[in-house]
């Protein structure tokens, strides 16, 4: 199997700036799974256990030249620790900007120099054995960086296989969506939260109603997110509703199949909110059929513009602790 590219310097602010500071926050390991089209970073969705989450890519997005082979339908997946990964870029950024400043590279410098990414099997110190590395290599006008992010040995066909399916069955999406403008005013009020309580009932409306709760024994604490825009199944608020308390308007709306709720992780949910470092202009939230899942979609822009970037994609699924109703 072969892949080898050029990161774009597009590519390099993405990942760099944005998304691997985000997805190190959901969880040290993750797969990077790469196909003929498409560069995946996805969490936990081969265990099950924890908060998935899904970044998706288009080539383009971060890619010059792009190259991949193998067996598998020309799909390669394997298992890299974020934090070196994200290391290890800054590291050869930091070289590849100070070759690409150099007036010694001449005038074809900056054609010449650029940041190549590749899988490679190199001999470690002290090793008989041949191990797998995705390597970063930058050329100067004497001299080359090369940068070595150990990797888990690549997935078998089956796993790849199992991966795809599970990737497949992620791309679900609930039936109601409502957006959330102002993420900064949800996580400031999910950080007074997270001391509160271990587990928070989430509650999403077909009227565009975002209501949060944490109980225990001694106090009760909620939010609620009123008129937000919907995407898919929508509803009036009846008017003998208008002037009931959140709680009660929650409970009503449930019982007549126009809201759902579930109860997940304060733990989750507030790791959901740091995908806010991949910088997306604005988030929906929705509960899957059956109460399976809290999901999460993050929406990019195109810059300058508010149209949608269909070459990115980042969204979650929360776990849910308690079945729901709906």
């Amino acid at each position: 199997m072969k892949f080898k590219a050029f990161l774009t310097d597009n590519g390099v602010n993405l990942l760099e700036k944005r998304f691997l500071p985000a997805l190190d926050k959901m969880g040290k390991i993750c797969h990077l799974y790469l196909t003929r089209d498409h560069a995946i970073f996805l969490h936990n969705l081969l265990n099950g256990d924890g908060i998935q989450s899904i970044a998706q890519f288009r080539k383009e997005a971060l890619f010059d030249d792009y190259r991949i082979s193998s067996q598998n339908d020309d799909r390669i997946a394997f298992a890299i620790d974020l934090s070196l990964l994200h290391r290890a870029l800054r590291s050869i950024i930091t070289i590849y900007t100070e070759f690409s400043g150099n007036p010694s590279t001449g005038a074809g410098g900056s054609t010449s120099n650029r940041l190549q990414i590749k899988l490679v099997k190199k001999l470690p110190p002290h090793s008989q054995q041949p191990m797998p590395f995705l390597t970063f290599e930058t050329k100067g006008y004497k001299s080359a960086v090369i940068q070595d992010v150990p990797i888990s040995k690549p997935l078998s066909r089956a796993d790849v296989l199992e991966l795809q399916a599970a990737l497949d069955m992620a791309q679900d999406m609930p039936r109601t969506l409502v957006q959330v403008p102002d993420m900064n005013q949800l996580q400031n009020f999910v950080d007074r939260m997270k001391h509160v309580g271990d587990l928070i009932d989430v509650s999403i409306s077909k009227y565009g109603d975002l209501h949060l709760q944490i109980s225990t024994t001694l106090i009760t604490l909620g939010a609620e997110f009123r008129k937000l825009f919907v995407i898919g199944e929508q509803a009036g608020v009846p008017s003998e509703d208008r002037n009931l308390t959140a709680q009660s308007r929650t409970q009503r709306a449930i019982q007549r199949g126009d809201a759902m709720t579930v109860q997940v992780s304060v733990k989750h949910f507030f790791k959901s909110l740091q995908c806010h470092l991949a910088k997306p202009d604005c988030a929906f939230y929705g509960i899957a059929p059956q109460g399976a899942c809290l999901t999460v979609i993050f929406q990019f822009f195109i810059p300058g513009t508010r149209q949608t970037d269909k070459s990115i994609s980042l969204h979650c699924r929360l776990p849910v602790l308690d079945p729901g109703s709906s």
